[in-house]
């Protein structure tokens, strides 16, 4: 997993790190997903069936936030956590 901050325009603009758009060339089409305060995109000529396991993930990391911040957070040791996150 790559990771990196970048900042948003007055106009809304936001620039993707050049690392992280080496697959992405001038005027390919993003699907952006909001979902709460998760935003998750992804090439719009990629969708297939990793795109409903997309979804899915971000259905289960929200529902897992919400817990969390309801105080009903699960913890467990750091095997435990990867062997739970094969699972998804």
């Amino acid at each position: 997993m790559e990771i990196a901050i970048t900042k948003m325009s007055s106009k809304g603009q936001i620039v993707i790190p050049a690392e992280m758009r080496e697959d992405i060339q001038e005027g390919d089409k993003l699907i952006i997903i909001k979902n709460d305060h998760q935003l998750i995109m992804k090439k719009a000529n990629k969708l297939d069936k990793n795109f409903a396991e997309d979804i899915e993930f971000a259905r289960r990391t929200e529902a897992a936030w919400k817990r969390i911040e309801q105080g009903k957070g699960v913890k467990m040791d750091f095997d435990k956590f990867i062997a739970e996150m094969k699972k998804w």
